[in-house]
């Protein structure tokens, strides 16, 4: 992997989230040393710096969306950023934000991956489905509707952003850790057909097994996206986020997840989100991101021979 050239984009705002604070987290992910911790693999990394996008109103919703105007131009520029560093052959790292920002990240993924004839795959590390509707949210937050936005349901401005409909096959997303989902939303995943592994499929069948499912059927034709939702770890070890649910995956269940992806060496995006320093621990979240990061690109906790 040492021949790419990495490049950050950072999105600072807290547009889609219920919370404010997350738009400090591309800043504490650079504090915590996520430049030269790619590099120290031989890789060339490009920090082009962040996008910008309108200031958080911090109104409530209107018609079932809080603040809709700000994401799809939050996404709009995200989309742009992506797009461009794809199509000059960089592996695009975005630097959330919350999570509604994957609809502008994943959105120039597959339509990268249909100018290029490029199969897609989705890794969606998260504690939540995000497969809200305006009709089933209680809050209108849409940080919790980027999964149903790529997957054709949403606002038309977000979910034609790619140029075509939907932007993402649900058959070609994979769902992690997933353990709080609301009722209606369970429906909606269902009825969409994603291949869901909750925290009960992974505490059955094991990290290893859960990854090899995850990784089946990923060749030298297949662009693997990683959308990285820093609560889809346990809260015990990573306090900094604004929507934290107990039980999630343990530190080193978490560095095998990273270090199977890069054994695929598919990975050719990520979206690290949710990060919120005002609810941190002296950046400990940050480090853990940064860490688990480090293995997407090569650290690896193996002692046994090639």
């Amino acid at each position: 992997m040492n021949n790419i050239c990495v490049s950050l984009i950072g999105a600072p705002t807290d547009i889609g989230a219920g919370m404010l604070g997350a738009r400090m987290g591309p800043e504490a992910l650079r504090v915590a040393g996520l430049g030269g911790a790619i590099e120290q693999f031989g890789i060339t990394v490009r920090d082009c710096g962040n996008v910008v996008g309108p200031a958080n109103p911090w109104q409530p919703a209107v018609e079932g969306f809080r603040h809709l105007p700000e994401v799809i131009a939050w996404n709009r520029a995200v989309h742009d950023a992506v797009h461009a560093e794809l199509a000059m052959g960089r592996l695009p790292v975005l630097l959330g934000g919350d999570h509604s920002l994957a609809i502008g990240s994943i959105s120039a993924v597959a339509r990268h991956c249909r100018e290029e004839h490029k199969k897609l795959r989705v890794l969606w590390f998260d504690a939540h489905a995000d497969f809200n509707t305006a009709a089933l949210t209680p809050s209108g937050n849409l940080h919790g509707m980027p999964v149903a936005s790529l997957c054709g349901h949403g606002p038309r401005e977000l979910v034609e952003m790619a140029g075509f409909v939907p932007a993402l096959n649900p058959k070609d997303i994979r769902q992690i850790g997933i353990r709080s989902v609301d009722a209606g939303e369970k429906r909606l995943v269902h009825d969409a057909g994603i291949e869901v592994y909750d925290m009960r499929f992974i505490d059955e069948m094991g990290m290893r097994h859960t990854m090899e499912l995850v990784l089946a059927l990923i060749g030298p034709d297949t662009h693997l996206h990683v959308s990285l939702d820093v609560d889809f770890l346990d809260p015990d070890i990573a306090p900094g986020v604004g929507t934290t649910v107990r039980g999630g995956p343990t530190y080193r269940e978490a560095q095998l997840c990273m270090e199977m992806i890069a054994d695929t060496g598919r990975l050719a995006s990520l979206d690290v989100v949710e990060l919120n320093p005002a609810l941190d621990v002296r950046n400990r979240t940050a480090d853990l991101a940064v860490d688990l990061i480090e293995s997407l690109f090569g650290k690896s906790t193996l002692m046994r021979g090639n």
